[in-house]
């Protein structure tokens, strides 16, 4: 039985690709988002196991400037402006807008916890029309710490005053889901690339395609 979907939000909801661009615009190859989003992801969450806390805005911002540096280009506002401003330009993966539209018509509750700033998705959802699905969009702002921390989980469950195990994470992210699944919470894999789950975390209690086959097995 599922209360409330908890959904991760970059690279789960949003395409990330378009911020290639933004990347090159920036005078920096477009594979290097990649290496700089991981980076942001692996400080964050080694700051969260020492025991401390960083904004996600600011530490991405300060590993791009220190990547713009690496490749000799001066690290201006207006660089530096110009990529991390695109995450409020990126868009919905095409699945993600039908397929909750029908979780939210089952009467399963939705609601967002992201590792970034919630405020920095809010055009994103109104743009792509899911704005009035959720009912909370939660960063770790307040619990100050980064998933797959279990408080980050949990802070989420005590918001939406539900148990953990009547909610469920969906996310792209084996590790967001291996750290909800020890928090308590039920775990879903969307596997748009077809690639393997890590036998390293705890297992998934569904693997889906896309967010329409999601609702089409929360349905059952």
């Amino acid at each position: 039985m599922l209360d409330v979907l908890l959904l991760d939000v970059n690279e789960t909801l949003t395409d990330l690709e378009p911020l290639r661009d933004d990347f090159e615009a920036a005078g920096l190859p477009r594979h290097t988002l990649d290496a700089w989003f991981a980076a942001t992801l692996r400080d964050g969450l080694a700051l969260t196991t020492a025991g401390a806390y960083a904004d996600f805005p600011a530490l991405a911002r300060e590993l791009l400037e220190a990547q713009l540096v690496a490749a000799g280009i001066e690290p201006t506002e207006e660089r530096v402006t110009g990529v991390l401003s695109g995450f409020t330009r990126v868009p919905l993966h095409p699945d993600v807008a039908p397929g909750l539209r029908k979780v939210h018509a089952a009467g399963v509750r939705i609601v967002t916890l992201t590792n970034g700033r919630a405020a920095m998705s809010e055009g994103v959802f109104t743009a792509g029309g899911i704005m009035p699905l959720l009912e909370h969009r939660l960063d770790v702002s307040v619990p100050r710490r980064w998933k797959p921390h279990p408080d980050a989980y949990r802070y989420a469950a005590e918001v939406c005053g539900v148990p953990v195990e009547r909610m469920g994470l969906a996310a792209v992210h084996p590790w967001d889901i291996d750290g909800a699944r020890r928090a308590g919470l039920q775990g879903f894999y969307v596997d748009r690339r077809n690639t393997p789950y890590p036998k390293a975390f705890l297992p998934p209690d569904l693997i889906v395609p896309d967010f329409e086959a999601l609702a089409v097995e929360l349905a059952r």
